[in-house]
């Protein structure tokens, strides 16, 4: 029988199911961000659903519950994507700096 934080785990991750299909419609996901995503929800209702099938990786490395596992778990991905969003946000900022650049250039040259 599911809990009730069962339930809500299972309707978030098939809300963000949605939104994901959603993005990949309006083509702001590539194909590999999309399956990327979608395996990251089936995995999290997965593991909401049965969440006994972490048992053995528990007690190989010796984390005395399943939610504190979850939670080192869920650090670790944030921490993760944090760092993905800063690199390319990164990326966008050198972009905008040498397009301004170069428009700045062009201002002066037609003076």
């Amino acid at each position: 029988m599911l809990l009730g934080i069962q339930i809500l785990g299972v309707l978030f991750a098939l809300g963000m199911l949605y939104l994901t299909f959603l993005q990949q419609k309006r083509k702001e996901l590539s194909g590999k961000e999309y399956v990327f995503w979608v395996f990251v929800w089936i995995i999290f209702i997965v593991i909401t659903v049965f969440p006994n099938i972490l048992e053995p990786v528990i007690k190989t490395l010796n984390i005395v519950r399943i939610m504190d596992m979850l939670v080192i778990l869920g650090f670790l991905f944030v921490i993760g994507v944090l760092f993905y969003n800063y690199l390319n946000l990164r990326k966008v900022q050198k972009k905008v700096e040498s397009l301004v650049s170069k428009m700045a250039v062009k201002e002066e040259e037609k003076k």
